[in-house]
């Protein structure tokens, strides 16, 4: 008799690292052969990978003005998927803190002091009030809040575009694309690298420890796994839906407003660079774990970067795309293999 796979209901940690670490080598063998398939020498690109990521000061730097981003909206989604809800307008919602945060900076004049906590509280709510209609249609009408928060990405996108080009373009350089130089930004604590990056490191680590600790995360995951047994028990499920998706508006407009006013200092088209986008991919590797946001974040921080590098040696962007899917693709399913294990068939009584 055949041998037949098991799946197992649940994995420990260590079988879930052991999985993706091979994962990501197979991944790193089919790039090799197709890297030098194409003529190219894998040994010297590696090098070049490591040595211009974590073998420099300037590339820690980038990797942690990679993950600054990546760790609130990978946060912001992993929030909403223990209510069992998917915010994939982490984008819109980024957007939106930007144009908060630059409103008060370009036009309200005032120390760095006072300027920056109005410009993180003008994008949190931003963000919040970007949010606000699919949370309510999710929690009062069961409006799948997929469609409501995607299609909003493409409206706030639009918006900044317009914002950065129009009423508010650059009038003393008159460039076109983008606004003017905020006269106030996150100062730097090492290289180039914003308070942004310790900041948002504790909001995650918070973040873990409400979700962990506190009566409140356990009614959330509660209400992610069961809602009829989380209104049984008395737990106000439509008042922690609100709370869960405004607080993911909130941490990713919070990201925009780190991203504008510690690294890109104006408000301009493309100023999300997908971060969003990502921030469901972390989310996804997370696996709803906000202390796995980390390393998840990290992960997704280095590949971004390796693929700049690879870039600089005239490979195509598509070609890096292809890398980088074809990485997160064997991590997932790594994760979904790591649940099965071979059981062999059970010997037949003797008549």
């Amino acid at each position: 008799m055949a041998t037949r796979l098991q799946r197992l209901p649940t994995i420990s940690p260590a079988r879930r690292l052991a999985w993706r670490a091979g994962a990501i080598l197979a991944a790193l063998l089919v790039t090799t052969l197709f890297l030098a398939a194409s003529g190219r020498d894998p040994r010297l690109l590696a090098d070049l990978v490591v040595r211009s990521t974590v073998g420099s000061r300037f590339g820690l730097e980038d990797l942690a003005l990679f993950m600054t981003p990546l760790m609130l909206t990978g946060a912001a989604v992993t929030i909403t998927s223990r209510i069992g809800i998917w915010n994939i307008g982490a984008e819109g919602q980024f957007y939106a803190g930007a144009i908060g945060a630059a409103a008060i900076g370009l036009f309200l004049p005032g120390p760095a002091i006072v300027i920056l906590p109005l410009m993180a509280l003008a994008g949190i709510l931003c963000g919040m009030g970007w949010i606000l209609i699919p949370t309510l249609a999710r929690a009062y009408a069961g409006v799948n809040e997929i469609i409501t928060t995607l299609l909003l990405n493409f409206v706030a996108a639009l918006l900044t575009s317009y914002l950065a080009v129009g009423p508010w373009h650059d009038r003393v350089t008159g460039a076109l694309a983008s606004t003017g130089r905020l006269p106030v930004q996150i100062p730097e604590f090492w290289g180039a690298v914003h308070w942004g990056f310790p900041l948002a490191l504790a909001i995650v680590l918070a973040l873990a420890l409400l979700m962990a600790r506190t009566g409140w995360g356990y009614q959330v995951t509660i209400s992610g796994a069961n809602d009829q047994a989380a209104r049984y028990a008395g737990i106000p499920v439509r008042a922690r839906i609100i709370a869960v998706m405004l607080a993911s508006g909130g941490l990713a407009a919070l990201a925009g407003v780190f991203e504008l006013a510690g690294t890109v200092h104006r408000l301009q088209g493309g100023l999300a660079n997908n971060f969003g986008y990502f921030g469901i991919v972390v989310a996804v590797l997370a696996r709803g774990s906000c202390l796995n946001v980390l390393p998840a974040a990290l992960l997704m921080a280095f590949i971004l970067d390796s693929g700049i590098v690879l870039q600089t040696q005239q490979l195509t962007a598509s070609t890096v795309l292809a890398i980088t899917g074809l990485v997160l693709f064997l991590i997932a399913l790594g994760d979904e293999l790591a649940h099965y294990r071979p059981v062999a068939p059970r010997a037949e009584p003797t008549p």
